[in-house]
């Protein structure tokens, strides 16, 4: 399976959406957040650093509930409004 490049847009979103994560983790570990969402620190590795831009929506709703972020405030960050 071939996988579409990402728009410079999938991108942006993706380091917001890293940035948001790091910014709300603070001082705790990146292994004990992700063990308490339910994915690896990998996982969240990726996601944090913008390897990952697009991780299930899942995912990110188990890393907001861990991180107690509502999903409103991920979206208002991650998402993208033209201009």
């Amino acid at each position: 399976m071939v996988r579409t490049p990402l728009t410079p847009e999938e991108r942006e979103r993706g380091e917001r959406l890293g940035r948001l994560l790091r910014e709300a983790r603070g001082e705790r570990s990146m292994v004990e957040v992700a063990a308490s969402a339910g994915i690896s620190a990998e996982t969240l590795r990726k996601i944090e650093t913008g390897r990952a831009p697009t991780p299930a929506f899942f995912t990110v709703a188990a890393l907001a509930v861990t991180l107690e972020l509502s999903m409103d405030e991920v979206a208002r960050t991650c998402v993208l409004v033209p201009v």
